[in-house]
């Protein structure tokens, strides 16, 4: 068997996603999600300027000799742009071989590890009262789990509220500017253990309560709040400083038990290899789509394995179909899953990316179809073309690009 077509689709069904399309002579085709928000047409030319050209006449079997090959080969090593091509490229092959065997992905990668796999869902809202409405809806939806964001006293626009039309549509803020957020960190602090509070006093002990900082506070900060936050017992702090500075995760271990997720701007094991040799977090957030694919992820959780630390693959909205599904199937295989996050997609984008995986009483299941699942529809994608987008900046009171 041989590639001999690998084609770039991009699409906006509310959204941008980039998808890679790889056909072989036997007719077998396979698909990989490139989607890299806010900065999408840069993985096109990278996929179809330097990296399709190289794949015409390859065997799709060789899906690690690939991955070597376009990692290594390149010379310029890692990156969100490099990672999210090769793992278009990746996912798809894994896509043609688990449908030339018959089978459904994550029999290729040992077989189900459990029957279904638990998610948790965003709740968030303007202030604590909407925010309390928000957590009953996700309940309602069968959510075993719910990540609780809340607007602060002061400012006017926070990470994880989502700003609604008049119809209580998300606004997506496509648009060829990045929207402007303001910040105040200690305005933060004083307001989320309030959060954590009044969510607990409504709906109990037992249920599992996330949160997300995204990378806004230093070390220091990051300890306080974990600190602050233990008598609620949060599931998690997500992403409470840049990790990055892997040594800064020292601090913030030392000093409160709440357990921690990172990773979801992590491309490879290499920004790991600290935080999990000294058991600094107890979540790995990576995507498939920004990590390089299915290879390098399903050997972070084996290495994250052996120190009792779990998987927790990001997933939002704009990681497409393609890349949730991946996820999915890698989530019902390794041993030490823990938990993924799911917000679904808008029925546009499922009717361009028709997909076998299922959300059920809060759990997600791959499906038995061979592959990944996952079909597209190339002329309603194209009846949707890119428009400009990026994500949001935070600025503080003083007009100051906010870095931490």
């Amino acid at each position: 068997m041989k590639i001999v077509d690998a084609k770039v689709v991009v699409t906006s069904p509310g959204r941008n996603f980039v998808t890679l399309k790889l056909t072989t002579d036997e007719g077998l085709t396979g698909l990989g999600d490139a989607t890299l928000n806010g900065r999408e047409l840069a993985v096109v030319s990278y996929l179809t300027d330097h990296v399709a050209p190289l794949l015409t006449g390859l065997d799709p079997h060789r899906v690690e000799d690939t991955w070597q090959s376009l990692y290594r080969g390149a010379y310029w090593r890692r990156g969100p742009v490099t990672m999210a091509a090769i793992a278009a490229v990746d996912v798809a092959l894994w896509d043609i071989k688990a449908k030339a065997a018959g089978m459904p992905l994550y029999q290729l990668l040992g077989g189900a590890s459990r029957e279904r796999i638990g998610t948790y869902g965003h709740a968030n809202g303007r202030d604590i009262p909407e925010l309390l409405d928000s957590v009953r809806a996700r309940l309602a939806e069968g959510y075993p789990a719910v990540r609780i964001q809340s607007g602060i006293p002061g400012l006017k626009a926070v990470y994880g509220v989502t700003d609604t039309d008049d119809t209580g549509a998300a606004v997506l803020h496509q648009q060829a500017r990045p929207l402007v957020e303001d910040w105040d960190t200690a305005a933060y602090l004083r307001h989320v253990p309030a959060v954590f509070e009044a969510v607990r006093a409504e709906f109990g002990a037992e249920l599992p309560l996330l949160h997300d900082a995204h990378h806004r506070l230093t070390p220091i900060q990051a300890a306080r709040l974990g600190k602050d936050l233990e008598p609620y017992r949060p599931f998690w702090l997500e992403d409470c400083t840049p990790a990055e500075n892997q040594e800064a995760l020292r601090l913030v271990r030392r000093s409160t038990t709440t357990p921690l997720a990172v990773g979801e701007v992590f491309n490879t094991v290499y920004d790991y290899q600290a935080l999990i040799t000294e058991q600094l977090i107890d979540y790995v957030r990576s995507t498939v789509t920004h990590f390089g694919g299915v290879t390098p992820l399903r050997k972070l959780f084996d290495f994250a394995a052996q120190y009792q630390i779990r998987s927790a693959i990001h997933g939002p909205e704009d990681i497409s179909p393609i890349g949730m599904a991946a996820a999915v199937h890698l989530d019902l295989a390794v041993h030490n899953f823990g938990i993924q996050e799911y917000s679904g997609h808008s029925p546009l984008t499922d009717a361009v990316f028709r997909h076998a995986y299922t959300f059920t009483d809060g759990h997600l299941h791959p499906g038995e179809e061979p592959g990944i699942g996952v079909e597209l529809d190339e002329e309603l994608a194209a009846a949707h073309p890119y428009a400009a987008a990026y994500l949001p900046v935070n600025r503080l009171h003083d007009g100051t690009v906010h870095d931490w």
